[in-house]
């Protein structure tokens, strides 16, 4: 009888130790090592072939260069947040709270493809379960073949029967390789079953979406070296309370990871928001204190979001600082510099910001806003709701340009606004090429009397 050998692995980065350890050398993190069966059969082969080819080493000259066209796909906020398509042969991993929709999603993408032969495979659902929420979403696709299978081998098996031209694993811890004789969904199973999946999207040049699970603190499960392996990492992020979703990427090796794409989740299906501006501005009739309309970007997609600010009198000896969707320590330095600089007194009040959708924006265009609404909730004075502000502000209260303020000028100017603020440093801009007014100010203290004169 063979002898079962058995090793400990980190829970939290994979380390691999062949005893207990308290502390994690490698993360530094406690009570992270549990004990997994490894039983290594060097006789067993991958289930689709390698076409015997050996690599060699060579110059960078005698390697021949391909141009790879990528697959553009009929949801375009995918193709946005890719960076145009996606690239043969690569591994993308997507993220996401349960219950948030990576699973609608990633069905609603594969039957919409009718052009490109899709597997689908399964390791949480039935075929039935599938079916029904593929009539939910109302769309069917011959060429989308759906397979309920969570060992490895018998996935490639049908896939080489299939030959797809875009795999799709759901979800990545609940397959396992007989390879290992470890649970699935353990650390060894997990990059195990990546390296293999990693090894046949590259030899056959067939992309692979593989949905992961993320854990309590939010970060994705298994070891950290499966965000290294694969060549997207994605997240699907958003609020239960919100009706919108919002996609990301982590890592791109083939994009921008500055792009983001915007869903809307309906009874049947996620909608693309094509236009998110319109639908992250309230739109009312009476005017509000303590809202102010900022003009960002969100990789090369400029868009309007709404700032909403709510300064009152601290109830107890110290005041609040709180911020939803925006940095509460840029907050806090705001805050200093308009008392500093420009003879506010707010340190004696509680002051909470909002971003209105419940996005979250970290762009420094941003600055500018938050200081209006701010103001405009402690003098209780409404800023004219066809107003848009975009700058950064700099601690000694100057006003400071923006890189490609021509995007957000003619974003505001579409949406129908009348007027725009941005700082007088901004080169290149003249009002002869626009229709919205412009007003250039140079000082915190010209951004008050443009706003509230």
């Amino acid at each position: 009888m063979a002898k079962v050998k058995s090793a400990f692995f980190c829970q939290n980065c994979g380390y691999e130790t062949p005893k207990w350890m308290g502390k994690c050398p490698s993360c530094s993190e406690w009570n992270t090592f549990v004990e997994e069966i490894i039983e290594k059969n060097t006789s067993q082969v991958v289930a689709f072939s390698t076409s015997g080819r050996t690599a060699k080493p060579q110059t960078l000259q005698t390697i021949e260069s391909q141009n790879y066209t990528r697959i553009i796909l009929k949801d375009q906020e995918i193709n946005r947040v890719l960076g145009g398509g996606i690239v043969p042969g690569s591994l993308i991993l997507f993220g996401g709270e349960p219950g948030i929709g990576k699973s609608t999603l990633t069905l609603q993408m594969a039957v919409m493809e009718t052009n490109l032969k899709i597997l689908y495979v399964s390791g949480e659902e039935s075929e039935q379960q599938i079916k029904m929420r593929a009539e939910r979403i109302g769309m069917e696709n011959k060429d989308c073949f759906i397979l309920t299978e969570t060992n490895l081998q018998n996935i490639f098996t049908q896939a080489e029967n299939v030959q797809p031209q875009l795999m799709v694993i759901d979800s990545i811890q609940t397959l396992y390789s007989s390879h290992i004789e470890s649970a699935p969904g353990s650390i060894s199973q997990v990059r195990e079953c990546t390296a293999q999946l990693l090894r046949y999207a590259k030899q056959t040049n067939t992309p692979v979406f593989l949905i992961g699970h993320i854990t309590k603190e939010g970060s994705l499960a298994g070891p950290k070296v499966l965000e290294h392996m694969v060549d997207t990492v994605m997240q699907f992020e958003g609020d239960r309370n919100h009706v919108y979703r919002l996609l990301r990427t982590i890592k791109n090796r083939f994009g921008s990871t500055n792009e983001l794409g915007i869903y809307e989740m309906l009874g049947n299906g996620l909608r693309q928001v094509e236009n998110p501006s319109e639908i992250l501005i309230t739109n009312t009739d009476s005017s509000l204190s303590g809202i102010a309309i900022a003009a960002t970007l969100e990789g090369l997609r400029p868009m309007l979001v709404e700032v909403q600010a709510l300064v009152s009198t601290a109830a107890y000896g110290t005041p609040q600082r709180s911020s939803t969707g925006f940095d509460s320590k840029r907050l806090n330095m705001l805050l200093a510099v308009m008392e500093k600089r420009c003879g506010f007194k707010l340190g004696a009040k509680d002051v909470f910001l909002n971003i209105a959708g419940g996005i979250k924006v970290d762009d420094p265009a941003i600055d500018l806003a938050v200081v209006a609404a701010v103001l405009s909730s402690n003098a209780d004075i409404a800023i004219d709701k066809k107003i848009s502000l975009s700058a950064e502000v700099g601690l000694s209260g100057e006003i400071r340009p923006v890189n490609r303020i021509d995007q957000r000028i003619s974003e505001a100017e579409k949406l129908g606004f009348q007027k725009i603020i941005i700082s007088k440093y901004s080169k290149g801009i003249e009002q002869s090429n626009y229709k919205i007014e412009i007003v250039k100010c140079g000082k915190m203290e010209e951004v008050v009397r443009a706003l509230f004169a």
